[in-house]
């Protein structure tokens, strides 16, 4: 399986909301959705399916969940029983289902932030109160925890903790030390730690994605852990995913929640994830060295061209955080998509108080990066 990442894709005629929410003369950089096709095999998958021509009611296939179990024990030494697994139709969904099997109205959900935005809105729709537990990165090479405001944060009524693994915007990867430090405090205060790795098979070495329920059993217990080849595949448009509670009664506590608003994948999303986690290894590993290199252009493009702005070098994932704190530029996206038709995604998506960051998209052909990198070089040394 030979992919051509440098291949320039026309996705404006394809329905895509990245493409199509601007103008044609702005080049996207924004959503989390990458700019290559998906691998031969989901498609090959789903030209298999398209060739019967019924798409009625189906049930899901256990096969499909023995795939995901494969997919977790070959690429994370993750023993997961496929009776731990329930297909759904998203993780947002998924997260958002579970604040509301799990907690009561007025009880606390933990957030970190920056945070992907749909984790705020979980609060709302659950009628919770949001404690919020900013990662730090004054000084520091990367963004940290800080660990006595995160066990501050946990008040009597909180009753969820909704962590990201790997971290979007910043892009860290958390190691077992800390991961097993936010498990200890979240154990001690009985909160469940609900899990978004949509991520997870997005990582550079030397740092290793460790599932947070595969520390321990006790850990296991506490947690619902929600992953998805959308990311990893470009598949976002197949609503897929799955999700990981290995707590018979937490499982069923989740299902009898969803009843009625979600509980399954359509036909070739189902089709896609388990040709995905099953025959698409190599092309993920091909991907992975071609993002890394995306990375290491954008992380010296910054760094020697672009004045005042600075990044953390991400762990995994295919996201940037740009960091504008330093330049007299008070909204960078709004900047940016006025002066170099770049559009990037707003800082403040991620956190009111991240109004001077912007998040750039690297998954994409490497043309198309430096294409954005010079415009946005222009548009901040022009007079």
């Amino acid at each position: 399986m030979i992919e051509n990442f440098d291949s320039v894709l026309n996705r404006r005629d394809s329905d895509s909301v990245k493409w199509n929410r601007y103008p044609q003369d702005i080049l996207p950089l924004w959503v989390a959705d990458m700019d290559f096709p998906c691998p031969p095999p989901v498609i090959q998958a789903i030209q298999e399916r398209l060739a019967h021509p019924v798409f009625g009611y189906s049930l899901p296939q256990e096969s499909t969940k023995q795939s995901i179990s494969g997919w977790l024990d070959r690429r994370y030494n993750w023993k997961v029983s496929p009776e731990d697994i329930l297909l759904f139709p998203g993780v947002v969904p998924a997260f958002n289902i579970a604040a509301l099997a799990f907690t009561n109205p007025g009880d606390g959900v933990v957030i970190q932030t920056p945070a992907y935005h749909p984790f705020f809105d979980v609060p709302e729709n659950a009628s919770l109160t949001v404690q919020l537990n900013p990662l730090v990165c004054s000084n520091l090479p990367r963004y940290e925890i800080d660990f006595k405001d995160f066990k501050h944060q946990i008040k009597p009524k909180t009753r969820m903790f909704m962590l990201c693994n790997p971290q979007n915007p910043t892009g860290r990867v958390f190691s077992a030390a800390e991961l097993a430090s936010i498990a200890e405090i979240c154990l001690e205060k009985n909160v469940i730690i609900c899990s978004d790795e949509i991520h997870c098979d997005l990582i550079y070495p030397p740092n290793q994605h460790i599932p947070i329920a595969s520390l321990s059993p006790e850990i296991a217990n506490a947690a619902i852990t929600l992953i998805s080849p959308s990311k990893t595949f470009n598949l976002a448009g197949l609503k897929s995913s799955a999700i990981i509670i290995q707590n018979q009664k937490l499982r069923e506590v989740f299902l009898k929640q969803s009843s009625g608003f979600a509980r399954s994948i359509n036909i070739l999303g189902e089709a896609a994830l388990r040709a995905a986690y099953e025959d698409c290894d190599q092309w993920l590993d091909d991907l992975l060295i071609y993002l890394a290199h995306n990375r290491e252009v954008l992380s010296e493009f910054v760094k020697h061209e672009l004045p005042d702005v600075s990044m953390k070098v991400p762990e995994g994932t295919y996201l940037g955080w740009l960091d504008f704190t330093e330049t007299d530029i008070e909204s960078p996206s709004a900047f940016l998509l006025e002066n170099s038709k770049v559009a990037l995604n707003a800082g403040d998506w991620f956190g009111a108080q991240y109004y001077r960051f912007a998040r750039i998209n690297f998954g994409c052909p490497r043309d198309t990066l430096l294409k954005a990198l010079k415009r946005i070089k222009s548009a901040l040394i022009s007079p």
